[in-house]
């Protein structure tokens, strides 16, 4: 008799070092070196594996300014950081944001596919085409690439990455000693891809880990930003604010991905939140009060433009009617800024009103552990989430959510209580992608490459 595949909850620790706002970092018992101090990272992954979180996600940008919040100010690099972790920990997988606009397939296959090796299984990359204009000047580019260029750019980056991670069929290296044979040469692939964007030749010098290949996340919100995500996502970061918003993304998405033919439980959509908990709802409201109070209108006004390419703010009168920005949504956080517009749209705000509602992190669960917990099982029981991207940087935050919050939904039954899996993707409830090589072969044998070389292969339609 087969066994009934119970859905459980999904929960990813966005370890945001000195906080992704302006009012974080100021609490006493955050060091102030969080961002750059490996060693609480690993202390912090170590407690989410504790708590059986599937993984741990490492947000970044490639872009700042003298305002931007404290934690993108002075950071460690992802890959750099997540290699370290994966030493530090067994179990909790590993995600990394990395962009598509200003990197090389290339190096990001290599990149991800030794962070899978070094920790057996557990590596998963965060798409995203940066949406900062002034992060071309960083990589020597005059401009930034048009939204739906990237986005095009994106989906072929992905599928070359994916193409270089099965260089190698999993039965390359015999490394038989006796007959001196170390690499069956028959199982070595050249991808010899020549795009739009992209011309790659591989193969990529290093074989599959355990679960095949990384887990793909996707963090697009626009339209081309979904449509991307509904393509190639695993997993998706989703960006919402409210339960609302949150069940129509989810529905979306995942019929996105029905359209392509996809099966949409194998996509993970996890919102980030970032729970305010306390002994009673009352109590933790003022918490939230009390950190709100902490954050100036300024600071709100710069992360508020930061969705329209650091846009200034600052040089309207707050108490009139919100500019007029429309145009500036073209080729920044292109879905961001859209939701935001749509807001001020729809309830008439002032600028002053507007930066009170966008200008920080809203998507605050916020109450006693019974409250969090109802309010997860709410939105994942109701169609608007598969599990939380939880926001990891005051201590005794991240340890209510772990100690008093987890327990709850594990009575429930919503959460593990142990690990099945030591894989990200055997988290996940996610297969092991058989290689493309051993797939054409098994289904129809090898195929000629339309590329005249003297070892190449085409990658199987």
């Amino acid at each position: 008799m087969t066994k009934k595949i119970v859905r459980q909850l999904k929960f990813g620790a966005i370890l945001a070092g000195v906080g992704s706002d302006h009012s974080q970092w100021r609490d006493p018992e955050l060091p102030s070196n969080a961002s750059i101090d490996i060693n609480w990272y690993i202390r912090n992954a170590r407690l989410a594996e504790d708590a059986k979180f599937d993984l741990v996600f490492i947000i970044d940008s490639p872009y700042i300014t003298p305002d931007t919040a404290p934690h993108f100010l002075n950071r460690l690099e992802p890959l750099t950081l997540l290699s370290a972790l994966a030493v530090s920990t067994s179990k909790i997988g590993l995600v990394a944001t990395l962009t598509t606009t200003y990197w090389e397939p290339y190096n990001v296959a290599r990149l991800f596919a030794s962070l899978d090796n070094i920790s057996h299984g557990r590596a998963g990359w965060n798409v995203v085409t940066t949406g900062l204009e002034g992060a071309s000047r960083n990589y020597g580019h005059d401009k930034h690439l048009d939204h739906a260029v990237r986005y095009r750019r994106a989906l072929e980056f992905v599928e070359v990455v994916k193409g270089l991670w099965d260089s190698y069929e999993d039965d390359a290296f015999p490394a038989d000693k006796s007959a001196g044979v170390f690499l069956d040469k028959t199982r070595q692939h050249a991808l010899n891809h020549k795009g739009e964007f992209l011309s790659v030749a591989g193969p990529l010098a290093l074989s599959r880990s355990k679960q095949g290949q990384p887990v793909i996340f996707q963090a697009g919100d626009s339209n081309d930003g979904r449509d991307l995500g509904a393509r190639i996502a695993e997993a998706t970061f989703a960006g919402v604010e409210d339960f609302d918003s949150a069940r129509s993304y989810y529905t979306d998405l995942k019929q996105r991905a029905v359209a392509l033919g996809r099966d949409p439980e194998q996509i993970t959509v996890l919102p980030g939140i970032n729970p305010i908990i306390a002994e009673t709802d009352e109590k933790a409201q003022a918490i939230a009060a009390s950190r709100e109070g902490l954050q100036t209108f300024e600071q709100k006004l710069t992360q508020l433009g930061r969705a329209f390419n650091y846009h200034d703010f600052s040089q309207y009168d707050p108490d009139a009617p919100f500019p007029d920005v429309s145009g500036l949504t073209l080729n920044s956080y292109k879905g961001h800024a859209e939701r935001i517009l749509r807001g001020v749209s729809e309830k008439k705000l002032t600028l002053r009103q507007a930066a009170d509602r966008y200008g920080s992190w809203r998507l605050s669960f916020v109450g006693s552990p019974e409250t969090i917990a109802n309010e997860i099982e709410r939105w994942f029981v109701g169609g608007a989430a598969d599990g939380f991207n939880i926001r990891v940087t005051i201590p005794g935050d991240f340890a209510l959510f772990r100690e008093r919050v987890i327990p709850i939904l594990q009575q429930r039954g919503l959460f593990r209580k142990e690990y099945e899996s030591d894989t990200l993707r055997g988290h996940l409830g996610l297969p092991v992608p058989e290689n493309i090589w051993t797939k054409s072969r098994r289904e129809k044998g090898p195929i000629k490459s339309d590329i005249p070389s003297e070892a190449s292969e085409s990658v199987p339609a």
